[in-house]
């Protein structure tokens, strides 16, 4: 769940993405002569296949998006999607292909995490909801990708009763479908918070096996977990301290405005559509994680890209170092 407005904590459908007309369907500021990046022009790329690759570029940019849907299924790539996303697919098929061939790939391009974790909280909310309203987190839904197989492979989904203000609005029943009866009958927040840690170590996540967590936006963390664990008088957790945000790594990957990142806006820019019913977190979190298998497998590296500090959201720079979350321990109180 997303705070698009300040106000109103819902996620509205964008309709101005990709269509079947020749426009690609998105703002688009890749290069369009498929010219070399400017390290490959300052010699850093001067293996000869990245010229090879840089003129397949140019080949590419110039097909029509007829064209490229025939290229795709020639090659038996998915064939969904906007122009620039068919693009994008396209070339990284030939650079990897080049790049294998020349033995110039230095292994496989996105296993550094063995899974990633998607959350997408939906939180007690109002028709207008003042700035400093306090949203309490009523739904804990995780969805599991295994990053070798690009599936989805579990999901963990408890709701929370909400303490603060424990009677539901209308309005937030109806966006989210959860009722009065669940959360009455739900547990409180640190007790669900420990079955959560309990369901990643039962699967060795952070001594096993590398993970990290995704989320469709900053505010799940930043806003709802923060503030959740304030109400709750629990220390934040520190496996959720950062996280990819999908929202930055769509848009950079595919070149795109922010307005065309919204989750609606990106199904459709892949050429997917929502399955299930909108505002469930758990529909929410596996349609967002469709989407990051689909950047995966377009050959996007998905990294940790924000983290939590002084309780606001915040980049972490490119250059940091790659790192997975830290094994998850029991939410511990503040007293």
């Amino acid at each position: 769940m997303e705070d698009n407005n300040e106000n109103v904590l819902r996620k509205p459908k964008n309709t101005d993405s990709g269509s079947d007309q020749e426009d690609s369907g998105f703002c688009n500021t890749e290069q369009k002569d498929g010219s070399p990046s400017s390290k490959a022009a300052q010699g850093d790329f001067s293996d000869p296949v990245y010229k090879e690759i840089a003129l397949a570029n140019g080949s590419i940019n110039r097909m029509t998006r007829n064209e490229l849907q025939a290229k795709c299924a020639e090659l038996r790539l998915d064939t969904r999607g906007v122009k620039d996303v068919l693009r994008k697919r396209l070339k990284n098929y030939y650079k990897k292909q080049k790049l294998r061939q020349s033995a110039a790939a230095g292994g496989s391009g996105d296993t550094y995490y063995d899974y990633i974790c998607v959350v997408d909280f939906e939180a007690t909310c109002e028709e207008n909801n003042p700035s400093d309203f306090p949203h309490e987190i009523i739904e804990f839904p995780m969805v599991l990708i295994d990053t070798h197989t690009l599936e989805i492979v579990d999901s963990f989904q408890e709701y929370v009763k909400p303490e603060l203000n424990p009677l539901l609005s209308d309005f937030c029943v109806e966006l989210t479908g959860i009722t009065q009866k669940i959360v009455d009958e739900a547990d409180t927040f640190p007790c669900v918070l420990q079955r959560v840690v309990a369901w990643l170590q039962e699967r060795e996540l952070g001594t096993k096996y590398k993970y990290a967590l995704l989320t469709d936006g900053s505010w799940d963390m930043s806003k709802f977990l923060y503030t959740q664990c304030q109400l709750s008088q629990i220390w934040y957790p520190q496996f959720a301290r950062k996280w990819i945000n999908i929202r930055k790594s769509y848009g950079n990957y595919y070149k795109v405005a922010r307005n065309q990142t919204k989750l609606n806006c990106m199904l459709e820019n892949l050429g997917m559509q929502y399955e299930g019913r909108p505002h469930c977190g758990l529909d929410d979190s596996r349609n967002i994680a469709r989407i990051a298998i689909r950047m995966l497998k377009d050959g996007c590296q998905l990294r940790v890209n924000e983290r939590l500090h002084a309780g606001e959201a915040q980049s972490v720079p490119i250059s940091a170092p790659l790192e997975g979350a830290p094994p998850p321990q029991k939410p511990k109180s503040r007293d």
